[in-house]
């Protein structure tokens, strides 16, 4: 997709501090850190949002989840924990179209979410 900022970023077209990338995703931090750590992980194919998921992307979106837990364990936050974020469509805060993972850490969370 085009106008895609995270699809540009996945290309490099436009940089992002990278801290992960393999042939199905690509992760990097927030510009507007949540938590002391907030890292996108995003698929390197555009999916607009968890509504349009198939079932052919079933193992895509559970590579997102694997690397999301070794992110955790690579930026020392896995043994104290960490929150992951999907957020889907205008209501729940999804800001930029192409399905995201967001993982959090290093500092306690707050309850309740929502």
């Amino acid at each position: 997709m085009t106008d895609c900022i995270f699809c540009k970023i996945v290309s490099g077209d436009i940089q992002g501090n990278i801290v992960y990338r393999d042939e199905q995703t690509t992760a990097f931090r927030d510009i507007n850190p949540a938590a002391p750590t907030h890292i996108l992980i995003v698929p390197n194919k555009h999916i607009d949002s968890v509504n349009m998921l198939i079932v052919d992307d079933e193992p895509l979106i559970g590579h997102m989840f694997t690397t999301a837990k070794n992110i955790a364990a690579q930026e020392g936050i896995a043994e104290n924990g960490y929150r992951l974020i999907i957020n889907t469509n205008a209501d729940a805060g999804q800001t930029v179209f192409h399905i995201h993972l967001h993982l959090l850490g290093g500092a306690p969370m707050k309850n309740p979410m929502g």
